[in-house]
C-alpha cells in the first residue's frame, strides 16, 4: 500500500512558458513553469548552431603539444 499525504500535488495542466509565451500544456507537480530554452529556440534544434573554430584551435594544440598533423 502506497503511504497517503507523502506525494506532492499533481497538476494535470500545467502551462510551460517561455519568453512570456505559451509553449505547451503539459502535467506537472507545479502549474506553471517557465524555461529559458527549449527544443524551438535552442541553436542546436533550430539548425543554427555553428561550430567556431577561432584562431585554429587544433592547430594550437598540435604546436602546443608537439604532435605531428594527421595530413
Amino acid at each position: 500500500m502506497p503511504k497517503k499525504e507523502i506525494h506532492p500535488q499533481w497538476f494535470k495542466e500545467t502551462k510551460v512558458f517561455c519568453d512570456g509565451q505559451l509553449i505547451m500544456i503539459t502535467s506537472s507537480t507545479k502549474p506553471e513553469l517557465k524555461v529559458d530554452i527549449w527544443s524551438g529556440n535552442h541553436p542546436f534544434y533550430t539548425g543554427a548552431q555553428r561550430i567556431i573554430d577561432t584562431e585554429g584551435r587544433v592547430e594550437r594544440f598540435y604546436r602546443k603539444y608537439n604532435f605531428p598533423k594527421n595530413n
